[in-house]
Formats: structure tokens, sequence, C-alpha cells
């Protein structure tokens, strides 16, 4: 029964595969995706409250046991990420077949987006390093298929710095394997996490943990987000909308597996390296967020700003942090997919992405404004919304920790999201309208109802806090005693 784990990744490649043959019939095409997403939801649903009753799920691929075969493992980390996936996923597809284009349904793009989601779920679910290197091939080679898909000047131009960027970090993420085999002699993390335990963490191998963190980093924007803004601006609002809540959340969940199953013997180090550049990605996103007037770099620079929150909890990794921390994740995959939705939806009913030429629009647009107005509660973590359990671990976390300072940046980059969507809301929401009958364009329910289901998915989240507190909890704690992932992986 352990098969099923294959079946997230396994379901995406196939339906991938065969849609290439369809080509010529786009609702078939739209149909098997949107499937293969709500069937994905299930077996996600099915993982965490199989885990939930009988702890972490394995399976050894070919029967070769760990750590010499192929292992793919859940826990329930991978299970509540690969669900929100799905999910996201699904609405991102809604929204696609109103919006998207024939031009692009044409070339393959629900192919390339099953590939991306099979990337995206096999780094989530695998159990050893090179695949997760393979795992982030797989979503890596889809996304730069469908950031240049549509052949526009600015496009071309984002996927050249995007792919150069990735080319880069994937080699020293090699680099980084080969030198971490050389010193171990094993890939498969539970093998790799017992070996560092009983050799104890040299200063080699923190070397490599920090190679590992610069790759990262390069993949998830801590820091090194230059190559972000541009990137996620170009291509067209459902692929800037699933690039925002999955890709770099990617790069997030191998910080935290690296960094709490293999490297965790010296805190004072890698955690505090990882608590600094957090810091600085919380300065330079929300220095980002204010600085410019294109609503669509407004939302990029939102984005690192939500990942120097998130490894806030990682640095100071108490359960409290690291529970906030997943809480937030889950939380900002959603809003942030729903906010890239929203400002697609504004772009295309004003012609323009700048924000000084938007105004009104509550006018001829009221659910667009109050839908903007819930994601930006939000995302400021204003109770009872999905942002406001997060923000309150992690603060709780910092302050048992002593950890002042990054309780006052995380914090203060709230206030700066908060005015940045303010900005946003009042230029473009509240005033004069600048659309006459006669040039308002009739809003599409494919746009709406996709908005309408992620506004919900916020409100719900943070409702229903409560009845996801046991699956976050459980994560947690795997999170924080690395012998139970060992155990179930090795021993079992």
């Amino acid at each position: 029964m352990n098969n099923i784990l294959v079946l997230p990744m396994a379901i995406p490649v196939l339906a991938g595969i065969i849609l290439i043959f369809f080509r010529p019939y786009i609702k078939l095409q739209r149909w098997i995706s949107l499937c293969v997403m709500i069937v994905n939801a299930g077996i996600a649903i099915y993982l965490l409250n199989r885990i939930q009753a009988e702890g972490i799920v394995g399976l050894n691929f070919g029967g070769w046991e760990p750590p010499f075969g192929i292992v793919f493992v859940a826990d329930s980390f991978s299970a509540i990420l690969i669900l929100t996936t799905s999910i996201v996923a699904a609405i991102c597809l809604l929204y696609a077949f109103s919006t998207i284009g024939k031009d692009h349904e044409n070339m393959f793009f629900y192919s390339f987006v099953n590939f991306l989601v099979a990337g995206v779920n096999g780094s989530f679910l695998t159990g050893d390093l090179f695949n997760l290197y393979v795992c982030f091939e797989v979503m890596l080679v889809a996304s730069y298929v469908l950031l240049a898909l549509g052949g526009k000047k600015v496009q071309l131009k984002e996927s050249i710095k995007y792919v150069v960027i990735n080319v880069i970090s994937s080699w020293f993420f090699l680099v980084a394997i080969a030198y971490l085999y050389g010193m171990v002699g094993t890939l498969n993390m539970a093998h790799l996490s017992e070996r560092i335990a009983e050799s104890g963490q040299t200063p080699l191998l923190t070397t490599i943990s920090i190679v590992f963190l610069t790759v990262f980093a390069l993949k998830s924007g801590l820091l090194l987000y230059y190559w972000l803004p541009g990137s996620y601006s170009a291509p067209p609002t459902a692929v800037a909308a699933l690039f925002g809540a999955l890709l770099t959340k990617v790069g997030v969940y191998a910080m935290f597996r690296v960094f709490t199953l293999l490297f965790y013997h010296e805190l004072s180090f890698t955690h505090t390296i990882i608590g600094v550049l957090a810091g600085l990605t919380l300065i330079g996103g929300s220095i980002g967020a204010v600085a410019y007037r294109d609503i669509r770099q407004i939302i990029s620079y939102n984005v690192i700003i939500a990942i120097g929150f998130i490894l806030v909890g990682l640095a100071i990794a108490t359960p409290e942090a690291i529970e906030g921390s997943i809480y937030y994740l889950v939380h900002d995959m959603i809003v942030k997919a729903l906010l890239f939705l929203l400002a697609g939806s504004m772009i295309m009913l004003t012609g323009t992405a700048r924000i000084d030429y938007m105004s009104g629009l509550i006018r001829n647009y009221p659910l667009l404004g109050w839908m903007f107005f819930i994601v930006m509660l939000s995302l400021a973590g204003i109770p009872p919304l999905s942002g406001f359990i997060g923000k309150v671990l992690v603060g709780q976390g910092a302050v048992e920790t002593g950890s002042y300072l990054l309780l006052a940046l995380a914090f203060l980059s709230s206030i700066v999201v908060l005015y940045s969507l303010l900005r946003v809301f009042l230029n473009c929401f509240w005033g004069e309208t600048i659309i006459s009958e006669e040039d308002e364009r009739p809003q599409k329910k494919g746009w709406l109802i996709p908005c309408a289901i992620l506004t919900i998915a916020t409100i719900g989240l943070g409702l229903g806090a409560e009845s996801l507190a046991p699956y976050v909890s459980n994560a947690a704690d795997t999170l924080l005693n690395p012998d139970k992932y060992i155990d179930a992986v090795l021993y079992d």
C-alpha cells in the first residue's frame, strides 16, 4: 500500500506525457490536468491521516533497502505541502482556462504545468539528496519553458537571467552533493543524518552545509533574490501565480529538511547565518515593496518578505517557531497565488500595471476590491485570517530565545507589507473611477471564481487553524526529532 507514495509525482508525469499526444483537444487537456490535481489532493489527505495514525510512511523502489536504493518518504510536513500544492495548482489551472489563451494551450502549456507539479511533489517526497537534485531539475526545466512560452521580449530577457542563475545554483548543488558523498559515503538523508551524528559535524561538513545554504538561498530567494522580481513579473498571470506560490517554497522546504535532519549540530553557526540572511531578506524585500509603483514588482517583493519571515522560524528552531513557519508557509502559498491572480485581473481590466494609472476600481468591480482588501489583511497577519497564527507562533519562539532583533524585523516587515498593499488598495480601488461605462470590461466568472475560492481558503485556514494543528504539530515534532525520520526510513 506504500506504493501510493509515488502517485503524487507519477500521475502528473504520465498526464504530462499523455497530453502531448492530445495537443488539438484543448478541453480534454484542461479537464485531465484539473483531475490530476484533485486526485493528488485526495492522496495527500489520505497520506496525512495515515501518517497521523501510523507514523512516517516510506517506499523503497525495486525492493532495494535503504541506503542503497531510491526511497520516497512522507511525513506530515511533506504531505501538508503536497496538499497545498495540489489545491493551489488546481485553482491556478481554473484561472488559466479563461486567461492563458489558445496560443499557450496549443504549445503544451498543460503538459509543462503537470511536469512542474511533478517536480515539486517529487522534491517534497524524496528521501535522498541526489533525487532531490533531479526533482529540482524537473521542476526548473518545466518552469524555464513556462516562463519563455509566449515569446515576448521581456519573457526572453528574464528567461535568460532565470536560467543562468538556476544553472549556476544547480552546479553548486551537484558539487555540494559530491563533496558530502565523498565525506560520508551515502546520499540517503536518514543515513546521512545518522553518519553525521556519529562522526560529529566537522568544520568541513559545516562548510559543505554553507554551500547547500547558498544553493537553496538562490533557489528560494533568501537574500540572493535579485532575479526574482523580474522573472515573476514576466509570464502570464496564471504562471506567475504558480511560480509565486510554489517555486520558492521548494527551496524553503529543502532548507528546512537539510538544516533540521542533517546539519543541526552547530546551531550557533549555521542557524545564526540563516537568521542573518532572513533579517537582511526582510529589510531588502521591504525596501523593494515600497520602492516600486508596478503592482507586479510590489507583489514579487512581498514574496521575498515572506521567505525571510518563514526562515526566521528555522533560525530560531524552537517547536513554536517551526510550527509558526509551517503555518505561514501554507498560508503564503495560498495567499501569494491569490495576490498574483487579483493583480493579473486588475492589469487585464485596466491595461496597465502602474498603480498611478488605476483609480476607483471598486466602483466597477466591488468583489475584486474586497477580495484584495481581505488578502491584504491576511498578509499583514490580522486575526482571524490565515497569516495570524504563523506570526504569533514565530513571535513566541523569538521571545523565548531572546531573538529580539529578528522579532523586531519580522513585525516591522508586517507593517511594510500592510503599507505596500494598502497603498495599492487606496491608489487602485479608491478615488474617482478611470473606467467609463462604455469602456468597462465585464469580469469573467473564470477570473472571479478561482480568486473567490482562494479568498475563502485564507479565511477558512485562519478560522480552521485548530483542525490543522495536530498535523502541523506532528510535522514540527518530526523536523525537530530526526530520530523519528531515521527510524522510519532505516529500521521499520
